[in-house]
């Protein structure tokens, strides 16, 4: 069956004047139109393609990848608000409907928007919402303490950031770990540190314990480098230094000299760190 919305990899069946006809094994069939066809092809090749609905509601392929499909969650910029709704671009000729409904606050000409994208069950056509949160699930999770996750990051709080976990759930990393600059739509990589009482998830953008050692060590090394072998910090740093200028706390800063310390990759001097280059 031809999936609207997704990537569908299909049979060249013939060579018409609009473009190419592509087909399942099911019979069914769809067309790309002239501008996308490729330079090189044989009748019988598979393709991949993208499918949707063109602005006469037709079904029509693509080799234009979108940057979003259906059931994802992206940053897009809305192009025009007309009395239905945004009109937002998302990589084809074809702009992606947001109906008022779906608006979590009224979009503007020119402003850039999380948004999920999803097929409206009436019209079958591919359509956004930013009301993200409805989309998202922790009755059942499909995560595990320590657990490394993918995330996008969703709304700020006054507590921190809430992401999206892995497309499914809603999570939330707390201001004293947040070590860099994250905004709305950024996509970062996360581990569960607790799951609490209904099913809430507490997310950290480091690694938990030992885990965390090794990886930030790995990355002073790699400052130091960068520095000509010498950084201004030590145990006498101040947390906030730290933060700005290596993105973890003093605490995972302590502990990974530690480690370079005693594996006499480093000195540990007043005025700072140095690569030991003996």
């Amino acid at each position: 069956m031809i999936q609207i919305g997704e990537y569908n990899t299909l049979e060249i069946l013939r060579d018409t004047q609009p473009g190419l006809f592509l087909g399942d094994s099911e019979g069914n069939e769809v067309l790309l139109p002239n501008r996308y066809v490729p330079e090189h092809f044989e009748i019988g090749d598979k393709i991949e393609v993208f499918v949707y609905l063109d602005n006469e509601e037709r079904i029509i392929a693509t080799t234009t990848k979108p940057y979003i499909k259906n059931g994802e969650f992206a940053m897009l910029r809305c192009n025009e608000v007309s009395k239905y709704g945004a009109f937002l671009d998302f990589g084809l000729v074809k702009e992606l409907f947001c109906p008022f409904k779906e608006q979590a606050f009224p979009m503007k000409k020119g402003g850039w928007y999380l948004v999920r994208c999803y097929i409206d069950e009436k019209t079958e056509r591919l359509v956004a919402s930013s009301k993200t949160n409805r989309f998202l699930d922790n009755t059942n999770l499909t995560v595990e303490q320590f657990e490394e996750v993918d995330l996008i990051a969703s709304h700020p709080s006054d507590i921190g950031m809430n992401v999206i976990v892995n497309n499914i759930h809603s999570g939330l990393i707390y201001k004293d770990n947040i070590y860099q600059d994250i905004s709305v739509g950024d996509k970062l990589k996360g581990i569960v540190k607790k799951i609490r009482p209904g099913n809430k998830l507490d997310i950290t953008l480091g690694q938990i314990g030992y885990r965390s050692i090794e990886p930030n060590a790995d990355k002073i090394l790699e400052e130091l480098k960068d520095n000509s072998g010498f950084l201004p910090y030590n145990d006498k740093s101040s947390p906030e230094d730290i933060k700005d200028a290596l993105e973890m706390s003093k605490k995972s800063f302590k502990k990974a000299i530690g480690t370079l310390y005693k594996q006499k990759l480093i000195l540990i001097k007043e005025d700072g760190i140095h690569l030991n280059q003996h």
